[in-house]
């Protein structure tokens, strides 16, 4: 088979746990595969693709990580700081019976990255970053539940903010929405990357090219990466079952980064420009995507 694993037999249970047969599940979806890789396509493993339980408990996942989001709506203010924002999100995670995803992993040391004006990603909460009129900030949680990975992120205005802030926040969130109108089932991935690229080059933004969105559900990360400078009709084909984020990172200025910090995590703009980003998680369906967490 085009992923290097066995075929299970018309008749067997389909291998996506729906409790199905092959044949009434995923056997056409294979064959399909197949023949897209015999043409040299990309195409995705089977062992990224979701089944409907495994969506059910993604679903799950993510009402808690767009919770978390939805609360910080509520509460963040001039004068917060990101440590106070760390801990909310920590608290609500847990009651809510999950486990923040960012919390340890690959040794991160908070439960959120809370990226201030010109910080590209990976901003590190602590009580000395207190937010102030003027302010523009990416907070950025992700969430385990029952084993499943949610994951996304809100641009939030602080207070009256510059008409050039509230702009670049605007038009990030645009180019995100620009993505999703280039999703088609059976389509390519590079042609997402590419719509959020060309929107957010005709306002004037650059993006970064570094780091993009990534296959999200059974892991934090997972494959496809999701790039948002690629080039139309190159890419994995976007098959029913994958999940992944949409996340571009939108410069003022230019794309270039600056990976200098000390913590050995946080990113700026190389020229201090501000920055902007929104996240949101999809599923590829049969007749196009689904929101998954935002």
């Amino acid at each position: 088979m085009y992923d290097g694993e066995g075929q299970p037999g018309r008749n067997d249970e389909c291998w996506c746990g729906s409790g199905k047969k092959y044949k009434k599940c995923h056997w056409q979806t294979d064959e399909h595969l197949q023949e897209l890789y015999d043409k040299g396509y990309e195409v995705p493993t089977r062992d990224i693709l979701k089944g409907p339980a495994d969506i059910e408990a993604i679903k799950a996942s993510a009402a808690i990580n767009v919770g978390v989001l939805d609360m910080v709506a509520e509460r963040i203010a001039p004068g917060v700081s990101t440590e106070e924002i760390d801990q909310w999100i920590y608290d609500y995670t847990i009651e809510h019976g999950g486990t923040p995803a960012d919390l340890g992993y690959g040794g991160f040391p908070k439960s959120v990255c809370t990226s201030i004006n010109d910080v590209i990603c990976h901003g590190i909460p602590c009580k000395e970053d207190v937010l102030k009129e003027g302010d523009i900030v990416n907070i950025d949680c992700s969430t385990i539940l029952d084993g499943y990975y949610s994951d996304s992120s809100r641009m939030f205005c602080i207070g009256e903010v510059s008409p050039e802030r509230r702009r670049l926040v605007e038009e990030t969130k645009k180019a995100v929405e620009a993505g999703l109108a280039a999703i088609k089932p059976w389509g390519l991935l590079g042609d997402v990357g590419a719509a959020v690229h060309e929107y957010a080059k005709s306002q004037g933004y650059s993006v970064v090219r570094e780091y993009g969105g990534h296959g999200c559900g059974f892991e934090f990360h997972e494959d496809p990466f999701v790039s948002f400078v690629s080039e139309p009709g190159e890419g994995m084909v976007l098959v029913p079952g994958m999940t992944f984020t949409i996340e571009p990172m939108v410069n003022a200025g230019a794309p270039d980064i600056d990976s200098s910090d000390p913590n050995g995590w946080t990113v700026r703009t190389a020229d201090g420009s501000d920055t902007a980003q929104w996240e949101v998680q999809v599923l590829i369906t049969e007749t196009g995507y689904e929101l998954l967490s935002w």
